[in-house]
């Protein structure tokens, strides 16, 4: 019998990630996979992300059952006994014959047939334990230590969320990066009703924040019409905010200007098509590093308004100034463990400091760009403070011709004109207060807390 097309699929994205670096989630929508049925994709994503979530939790329950150590393991059987692992551990509804045999039958695919019987045994131990209530673990977990080894965390980093956001914020974050992320789209509402969504299969909710924002409970957007004229875009509700109070208002107005726009990093490009989209008469610079990332978002966002340069932020071949810029930096990510579980098993503490180093280089070189009375929105979707205030600090020491807008002054402004909080029952969300999203004078989102990513923003005015 032949391993399914979605275990197949799974097992070699796995391997991917490990060997490669690779992003699961670029793989899982890569064009490699448009062969598998809705179904099969939809099992392969499954089993992918539930191996990256859990990964530390099942390695522990290997560890138990083997008679070898992990670390020996040729990387095709550990990756098999994974996925055969979180199928009987967090998949009720797969039998667990069918976990166990198909994570044979990879090995031997894999030339490991060797490793086989020893796959088989291991496995069949786990099988007979019971599942356990894992998201129940992690909110009652007393401490740091419990928390990190319930939530399948690396210890630096919740250690790390716990001082600094509390024992009860550090939970609903790692409660939120162990569930599946809700999908959020960015819809220009004046071309695109939920009607229309809902004839093509897509059935979608009010955002939490945003009136253009919406949450999909069902349906495949990326087959919609909508989404290939690129009138809808998949993109968080945080980093929509964040888009929004960069495109708007030199001086705090909030409505469309003719001046040009920089976007210092604009790969993917969801801020950046969502800037042109609300500035139709403003040219959009948007800078990317890599040019066959420039070329991929010359391909997808084809906004007359947009101009792609492929340049390095922190030495930008520009001369004219700009009265909006956003510097959506290249960063940790810890924001984003939802949707890039990979992310925790890859950064180290030491990580943070490179990060910071060119985060701050490119900050400064957009704040050189900055027109007397202008402002930048610097913006991260990291959690850790070495990539935020502290940049910040850093940015405007010794600078005194820039001044830190208050945020709480820019979100008031978003709720008078109608964008922010869509919903007349929205106090009854997560999100029923503005202070909430505030951290001093500086946007801050935390992932369970508020129901999107982890985003920081900062606003900077050249005085």
């Amino acid at each position: 019998m032949a391993v399914s097309a979605a275990r197949t699929a799974a097992f070699d994205i796995l391997l991917r990630v490990e060997r490669d670096d690779s992003y699961a989630a670029e793989l899982l929508h890569s064009d490699a996979l448009n062969k598998l049925s809705t179904r099969d994709h939809g099992l392969a994503t499954e089993l992918v992300m539930g191996v990256l979530r859990w990964q530390s939790l099942l390695d522990e329950k290997l560890t138990a059952a083997s008679s070898q150590k992990l670390a020996r393991l040729d990387l095709e059987v550990l990756v098999a006994l994974r996925l055969g692992a979180y199928q009987l551990r967090f998949l009720s509804r797969v039998p667990a014959r069918a976990a166990i045999f198909e994570s044979v039958e990879l090995v031997k695919s894999a030339q490991k047939r060797s490793a086989a019987s020893f796959v088989n045994a291991v496995l069949r131990k786990i099988g007979t334990a019971d599942p356990g209530d894992y998201l129940g673990d992690i909110a009652k977990s007393p401490d740091a230590k419990a928390l990190a080894r319930n939530a399948a965390h690396p210890p630096w980093l919740v250690s790390r969320w716990v001082e600094h956001y509390g024992l009860e914020s550090a939970r609903q974050i790692c409660i939120q990066n162990q569930s599946v992320p809700t999908l959020s789209l960015n819809v220009d509402v004046h071309d695109v009703t939920d009607a229309e969504l809902a004839s093509e299969g897509v059935q979608v909710s009010p955002g939490q924040l945003l009136v253009s924002a919406r949450r999909v409970f069902a349906g495949n957007v990326t087959k919609t019409h909508a989404y290939r004229d690129g009138r809808i875009f998949i993109q968080d509700e945080a980093s929509q905010l964040v888009a929004l109070l960069a495109s708007h208002g030199k001086k705090g107005r909030f409505s469309a200007a003719d001046g040009p726009i920089l976007d210092c990093c604009a790969a993917p490009g969801g801020k950046t098509a969502l800037m042109a989209r609300r500035n139709l008469r403003a040219k959009v610079f948007a800078i990317e590093l890599h040019p066959h990332r420039a070329r991929l978002l010359q391909k997808l966002h084809r906004q007359n308004n947009i101009l792609i340069v492929a340049a390095d932020a922190r030495h930008l071949p520009l001369s004219k100034s700009f009265d909006r810029i956003l510097a959506d930096v290249p960063c940790s990510g810890t924001g984003t463990v939802a949707h890039n579980p990979e992310i925790k098993w890859r950064l180290k503490k030491q990580d943070l400091q490179d990060f910071q180093s060119r985060q701050l280089a490119i900050l400064k070189s957009a704040l050189g760009q900055l027109s007397i009375g202008g402002r930048a929105v610097y913006s991260t979707c990291s959690l850790e403070n070495e990539e935020n205030e502290s940049v910040i600090k850093a940015a405007l020491d010794n600078a005194p011709e820039f001044r830190v807008i208050d945020m709480r002054t820019q979100l008031e402004l978003l709720r008078q004109t109608g964008e922010f909080f869509s919903e007349p029952t929205i106090s009854e969300s997560a999100i029923n207060d503005i202070g909430s999203l505030l951290a001093g004078p500086y946007l801050r989102t935390i992932p369970g807390v508020h129901s999107c990513d982890g985003f920081f923003a900062a606003m900077i005015e050249r005085k």
